[in-house]
């Protein structure tokens, strides 16, 4: 992420608030959802890479 962050400070020079590009905003955001998501499943069964390779193959979704 670039650090184009510009921060918005009170009168004693304390940060307040910062300003980001929207770009950095929405990537941020992104990141954000991203993470609830591998909250939300952290708890659901694996499996080991071959098998999902071969599951992936039969259901036609992945080329032998």
């Amino acid at each position: 992420m670039n650090t184009n962050a510009q921060f918005v400070t009170d009168e004693t020079g304390k940060r307040t608030a910062v300003l980001l590009p929207i770009s950095d905003y929405e990537n941020l955001l992104e990141d954000l959802e991203d993470l609830a998501a591998i909250a939300e499943r952290r708890k659901e069964p694996t499996i080991p890479h071959e098998k999902f390779i071969e599951e992936m193959k039969r259901d036609g979704l992945l080329s032998d």
